[in-house]
């Protein structure tokens, strides 16, 4: 393989100043290969590659220390001896209009195509390259030149798509990963799609250094969405019906481990003011250690006990910056049970695949004057192909991006007054103040001794008169 991978590109190329983040595949990274069929496959480099392999199936297979110190976005070709190689980037060409036409166009099966697939295995195991049996198939095909321009090209991509041993790198990015789980599963995503998830973020206000509570069912997206804007400082805390912290894979297929120290864990009991934790002892009933294995366990249980009380604690003192919802529970009983502790413009977002949902939502929280402006949007979204003479919408896109909800919490309180008020209360106080400061000072100004002749005389009312 080629040599002149990352280490003839910029430092500043292949990592992210501003994050500390490496823009290179590392040993024990997860990524994404996108084959020639256009379909998309989640792996996972070895901590120790050694001579470990990556079975694609019948596109090859390959060294997975052939990547490593690579950088993202290269597109490969395997080869026999499981090595890559780093492929030039394609341009786009436009293509001339000829006058051929796809109406003299005749299906005759093997007539039309004479290169049976038998004999294409045959030059497949003799080592001939994808290119050659291509090129084999193009001059039997019959019907080949009555093709129009465009078709010639959709012909030779979709052969390219069934014989070439490529593969083309993706950075595991949050756009990327969740582009691959709707395209994969959309209903395990509750049917989240990329644009409303970017939506919500920015209606939520993530940004580093914020504190926010977390209800997710979507396998862990929206976590993983606000682990990687705080961008490893502040506080996420998830919300869930389970006492034992959460895996959640798209995590790890971020590659967000070290930004995943700010995610906490909380069940719903352990959330509510009321509950009594059942404890666990934290010493032996004798109160002596039978083996330090023994103490080790203690003393790891007294730390979980002692950092969910803080956790606790941090829940209840309140001032939190947001709270997000996506999730297959009721909404509003949510937004009841956690709406004491958000802050003061704290953001309220709810995200779901139906639009009464929401409404009923709304609906109640317009009622309440804890709750300002809450609206909702319908996410839309139209894919367009884009190539030089042939930009087009695409013909399969999603019917729907679901329904978010928004709205800013504010502090009911009957005694609070708008920033104008306060300002007036401020002005009428001080000028209150003002007048009674004066009136003081004339005050002791009358009862001061007027000076006559070097002599002090006291006027009082009766030597007036």
């Amino acid at each position: 393989m080629a040599e002149s991978g990352p280490s003839s590109l910029p430092e500043d190329v292949l990592v992210d100043q501003k994050e500390g983040k490496s823009h290179t595949i590392q040993a024990g990274s997860h990524l994404l290969l996108q084959l020639p069929s256009k379909e998309v496959r989640q792996v996972r480099i070895d901590t120790n590659p050694g001579g470990k392999t990556i079975n694609l199936g019948k596109f090859g297979s390959f060294k997975q220390s052939c990547l490593v110190g690579q950088p993202y976005g290269l597109s490969y070709e395997i080869l026999p001896d499981k090595t890559l190689v780093i492929m030039p980037p394609t341009l786009l060409e436009e293509l001339e209009e000829t006058g051929a036409t796809n109406e003299l166009i005749v299906d005759a099966g093997e007539y039309v195509q004479p290169l049976t697939s038998d004999e294409i295995e045959v030059l497949k195991k003799s080592g001939v390259h994808f290119s050659e049996i291509i090129k084999k198939q193009i001059e039997t095909h019959v019907n080949y030149e009555l093709k129009t321009e465009y078709s010639k090209d959709k012909y030779r991509k979709r052969k390219e798509a069934k014989f070439a041993k490529q593969m083309a790198i993706l950075e595991p990015s949050l756009f990327n990963v969740a582009s691959y789980l709707f395209e994969k599963d959309p209903g395990r995503i509750l049917g989240l799609r990329v644009d409303t998830l970017s939506q919500i973020a920015n209606l939520a206000n993530l940004r580093p250094g914020g504190r926010f509570l977390v209800v997710d069912t979507t396998g862990g997206l929206l976590v993983a969405t606000t682990l990687e804007r705080l961008g490893g400082s502040g506080t996420v805390l998830y919300l869930s019906e389970t006492d034992t912290p959460p895996e959640f894979p798209i995590v790890d297929l971020l590659n967000l481990k070290e930004k995943a120290e700010t995610l906490k864990h909380l069940d719903w009991a352990a959330a509510d003011e009321e509950h009594v934790p059942i404890r666990a002892p934290i010493e032996p009933p004798t109160g002596e250690y039978k083996s330090e294995g023994q103490r080790e366990r203690y003393e790891k249980r007294r730390q979980a006990l002692e950092a969910q009380a803080q956790l606790r604690e941090d829940l209840f003192a309140g001032e939190w910056d947001g709270l997000l919802i996506a999730a297959q529970y009721e909404p509003f009983s949510i937004v009841q049970r956690l709406t004491p502790y958000l802050a003061g413009s704290a953001t309220v977002t709810i995200y779901s695949q139906y639009l009464q949902v929401l409404a009923e939502v709304q609906a109640k929280m317009r009622s309440l004057p804890a709750y300002l402006s809450p609206s909702i949007t319908e996410a839309w979204l139209r894919q367009y192909q884009v190539f030089p003479g042939r930009t087009h919408p695409l013909m399969n896109m999603s019917g729907g991006g679901g329904y978010i909800l928004h709205a800013i919490h504010v502090y009911d309180d009957p005694k609070a007054s708008s920033v104008l008020a306060g300002r007036r209360r401020r002005l009428t106080e001080r000028r209150s103040a003002n007048r009674v400061a004066e009136t003081s000072a004339q005050g002791l100004e009358s009862d001061t001794p007027i000076e006559n002749g070097g002599l002090d005389v006291e006027m009082t009312s009766a030597e007036t008169e």
